[in-house]
């Protein structure tokens, strides 16, 4: 969901750097980059590891909530989501969402959307559903959400949407097909992991992978 359905990437990045910078520390794209896709517990250890920040997971997470949740609920839907959407939707192909979000995350940054993300078959919110044991990139949750549909598809079935290498990484770990939505600062030695790489939504071409066509 995060940069791939909704423009949140660069909140959250501008929340984490800001409170890093309270304590003279700087959030850079490496350890973006390793942060990016894993679950919100997970990310937030990650960074005080490394930045060494004399704080708790909690007390960090708080402190980060307390900058997005201001801007969150007017979240932008990222272009060529919402064609690609009610696309699949129209032409009853099935799908779902496989978020590191809390449900209670998900529901304030889809607050705005919501007839769009009504669409979806169903949603699977990593950072609090009992099932996902593992975060990304370990494959848990995709094969929680495969396994969510009606007719439970064999993973050779199903076309993943990610941003993150761990995502990707899950995504075949999982023995799923990626499609990743690059952002134009990351290194391409951490996209080749990737079916394909794009650089928006908008480029995705249905019929690539055996979907209908948008003609």
């Amino acid at each position: 969901m995060d940069g791939v359905l909704l423009d949140t990437e660069k909140i959250h990045e501008k929340s984490v750097a800001a409170v890093a910078s309270k304590f003279g520390k700087t959030y850079d794209l490496s350890l973006r980059y390793r942060v990016l896709g894993a679950p919100e517990f997970d990310g937030a250890q990650m960074i005080i590891n490394e930045l060494n920040l004399p704080i708790s997971i909690e007390e960090f997470l708080n402190m980060v909530h307390a900058i997005e949740n201001k801007v969150l609920p007017d979240v932008a839907i990222l272009p060529g989501v919402d064609r690609l959407v009610r696309h699949l939707d129209k032409n009853k192909v099935p799908f779902a969402i496989a978020t590191s979000s809390t449900k209670n995350s998900f529901d304030l940054k889809t607050s705005q959307h919501k007839s769009l993300f009504s669409l979806f078959n169903h949603i699977v919110t990593g950072g609090s559903d009992p099932e996902v044991k593992n975060g990304k990139p370990a494959p848990d949750i995709f094969l929680t959400c495969a396994s969510r549909f009606p007719d439970k598809p064999h993973p050779n079935k199903c076309l993943v949407f990610e941003d993150s290498p761990n995502g990707v990484r899950g995504a075949k770990e999982a023995g799923m097909q990626a499609v990743m939505i690059a952002d134009n600062l990351i290194s391409k030695d951490l996209c080749t992991e990737a079916t394909v790489v794009l650089g928006s939504i908008e480029d995705f071409v249905p019929e690539a992978f055996g979907l209908p066509s948008y003609n």
